[in-house]
């Protein structure tokens, strides 16, 4: 399959984005006037925008990032949502458009939004932020989506202020999270911990969780090649490689992952699956996984490009899934087109054409 061929399911998977979060059609490469009009501040467009300023930067589109600033601009002028952690992911893209476009008049809400997370966020046992979102406060509560949500906001934060600190918050997030929820025999990624009743809910290996955690690791060294710790660096990349030396064990014949990563009982997932691609093609990009991983992402590029219907939805996704208590309570969250899915096959796509031109 040709360049051409990801580059038009892009923009097939950016229109289904816009369509699910009730924007309608969007081609980021259209010649006519380019305008996102997301109305939400919150994850699910946060992952989005990400996906389309990596696009934006890859192809160097200037129109592409023209869009999204003017959308953060117009959000900035409306007044940001109070920060937790989901609400941190559209940080990130502010960011790099912020050093992008020299748009120092940012720089106040970055170092704001930077400055309440480490002075009032709430954290579990001193240490690691405590997972709280819009609708629940989880108490005593970590989750391995927080590093994708949070943790690359402050890491590159850090950098763009020239505050060290904040990238030393951003490389403790990695650190104390995966203390509290790897399976060190199999390299997995629990769903979450409690500090409260000290246990990991269902000990679950909940497939979405884990592709937040095989794409942020490598992404956090994409955004700060040189700022990032050596002895962090050689760590986090022992884990990224344990998990994904068991994930390529546990991929089903189809390219795809289950929900729950160890019982092939649970439903295929392709959100996960997709961003189990691109973390570990990014990694393997960059040198830190071996061939045989390789060779898993590619049948899952095949796999979730199967998956992609004519209106440009992503198939098999799953839809949100708070912490579950039990097992049963993964295989009963029903199959539904998701934003999430959507970014994160996007970003799959980019990270296949960037493979390509190597």
């Amino acid at each position: 399959m040709n360049n051409k061929c990801y580059l038009e399911t892009i923009h097939a998977l950016s229109n289904g984005f816009c369509g699910l979060k009730g924007v309608g059609h969007f081609n980021p490469d259209s010649q006519g006037e380019l305008k996102i009009e997301f109305e939400e501040w919150e994850w699910e467009v946060g992952v989005g925008l990400y996906g389309f300023w990596q696009y934006a930067d890859h192809i160097k589109s200037e129109k592409l990032i023209d869009a999204l600033a003017d959308w953060y601009g117009s959000q900035l002028k409306k007044g940001l949502p109070a920060p937790q952690i989901n609400t941190t992911a559209p940080m990130l893209t502010l960011v790099l458009l912020a050093e992008h476009l020299d748009r120092s008049e940012w720089k106040k809400d970055i170092e704001q939004w930077a400055d309440y997370l480490m002075e009032h966020f709430p954290r579990v046992d001193g240490c690691g932020f405590q997972h709280v979102v819009k609708e629940r406060i989880n108490e005593g509560q970590l989750w391995d989506d927080t590093l994708f949500m949070t943790g690359l906001f402050l890491a590159k934060a850090g950098e763009y202020l020239q505050r060290p600190e904040l990238t030393a918050e951003a490389e403790l997030q990695f650190l104390v999270h995966a203390h509290y929820l790897t399976n060190v025999k199999t390299g997995l990624w629990y769903h979450g911990w409690t500090s409260v009743h000290k246990h990991h809910f269902a000990d679950a290996y909940w497939a979405r969780g884990n592709a937040w955690i095989t794409v942020a690791i490598p992404e956090l060294f994409s955004l700060l090649p040189n700022g990032i710790s050596p002895a962090v660096q050689m760590h986090l990349s022992a884990i990224l490689n344990a998990q994904i030396e068991t994930l390529t064990t546990l991929q089903s014949q189809s390219g795809m992952w289950h929900t729950l990563l160890d019982d092939p009982a649970s439903p295929l997932e392709s959100s996960a699956t997709a961003g189990i691609a691109c973390g570990i093609l990014k990694a393997h990009r960059m040198g830190l996984v071996n061939d045989k991983a390789k060779n898993a992402a590619d049948q899952a590029v095949s796999a979730v490009m199967s998956r992609i219907d004519e209106q440009g939805i992503v198939l098999e996704a799953s839809d949100g899934t708070a912490m579950g208590h039990d097992l049963q309570y993964y295989f009963d969250i029903k199959n539904a087109p998701v934003p999430y899915a959507q970014a994160l096959a996007m970003m799959l796509m980019i990270e296949v054409i960037k493979g390509e031109k190597e």
